[in-house]
């Protein structure tokens, strides 16, 4: 049986200046589509397996024609897309160097996902023939009625016995439609079966103070949930450009902790965390060791730290080779 994973979320066009410049320092943009759902689908699809992305896309809107081809290039099914009254969500990316960090500005009022409500897509139909179900925090952020549409589509998967997993994925300048965060999130993790997150934003959803042992942080989660199957933890620390990138996983039988990357020249970290959560769903699927699913995703998400753009374009194989590489960075005859 093909282990079909099924993604919804928000397309986004993504601008950004040129090199390191500030926004509008030089009149140019580059211009790619990503968007956190959309770049689980294809890193997944980029590792050998079937994917399906869904969303809401603006009808008779030619950027939203080719953000819907830019997918099938990468083999993601489109065929779940549904089109609706609105825009296309935008968001400006000025990178980070050095000292000065990174900046995103939104412009996603009124997209077409942003005005989905409940009823609008048949998750009947659309989650036919997937074995697993990804959600982030970010969907419901963008308006009440995608609050609404996104635990519609978590418990529509779990009633028909799909693995559901929720990345928080918490962008502060998303939540201002009036409900919090914490309510909205929680709520969701309620319908959740693997639950990602990194250790700052999972302690604020939870509560609890930001500081504490991550294993204990873990044991709280699985306590205080008991739908949940398994936690993973991504552990990141930057400075001045320097990242340190690793990750834990609780699955209610054991703590593991994996390798530490120190990625020195980072060329683009915009959805390296979605690499991770592609790379945890292909080990869970694929591996036996949970040791070994959770490396994969690490070693994934280090990958894409290394690629322009939203999307990881890493094959199984160069994962699994950078798993097992201390001699990264040669040339490969």
């Amino acid at each position: 049986m093909t282990k079909k994973l099924v993604t919804f979320g928000e397309t986004l066009l993504r601008l950004t200046p040129p090199g390191y410049e500030r926004f509008l320092q030089s009149p140019h943009f580059t211009a790619v589509f990503g968007g956190a759902e959309a770049n689980v689908a294809v890193a997944f699809s980029a590792f050998g397996m079937d994917a399906a992305y869904v969303t809401v896309l603006p009808d008779n809107n030619p950027i939203a024609d080719a953000a819907v081809g830019e997918l099938r290039r990468f083999g993601v099914d489109t065929g779940r897309i549904v089109r609706g009254r609105g825009r296309l969500g935008t968001y400006y990316l000025e990178t980070a160097a050095n000292h000065r960090p990174g900046r995103v500005v939104y412009d996603r009022e009124y997209s077409a996902m942003a005005l989905a409500k409940p009823g609008d897509i048949s998750w009947d139909t659309t989650l036919d023939g997937a074995a697993w179900f990804h959600i982030t925090g970010i969907t419901p952020a963008i308006s009440a009625s995608a609050a609404d549409l996104a635990i519609e589509a978590m418990s529509s998967a779990r009633t028909k016995g799909v693995i559901v997993s929720l990345d928080l994925n918490y962008c502060r300048n998303l939540w201002n439609w009036g409900k919090s965060s914490q309510g909205v999130l929680n709520e969701m993790m309620r319908v959740t079966d693997i639950l990602i997150a990194n250790e700052e934003h999972l302690r604020m959803i939870l509560g609890l103070s930001q500081r504490g042992d991550v294993q204990e942080l873990t044991n709280y989660v699985l306590n205080g949930f008991d739908n949940i199957q398994g936690t993973a933890v991504s552990l990141r620390g930057s400075l001045n450009g320097h990242h340190y990138w690793s990750a834990c996983l609780n699955d209610r039988k054991q703590f593991l902790t994996g390798r530490q990357f120190d990625i020195t020249h980072a060329i683009d970290r915009i959805g390296a965390g979605d690499a991770f959560v592609a790379g945890l769903i292909y080990g869970w699927m694929n591996f036996a060791e949970r040791q070994k699913t959770l490396d994969f995703a690490i070693a994934a998400s280090c990958i894409k730290h290394s690629i322009p753009g939203d999307f990881c374009r890493a094959t199984a194989e160069e994962v699994l080779a950078m798993m097992d590489s201390r001699d990264t960075g040669r040339i490969h005859r």
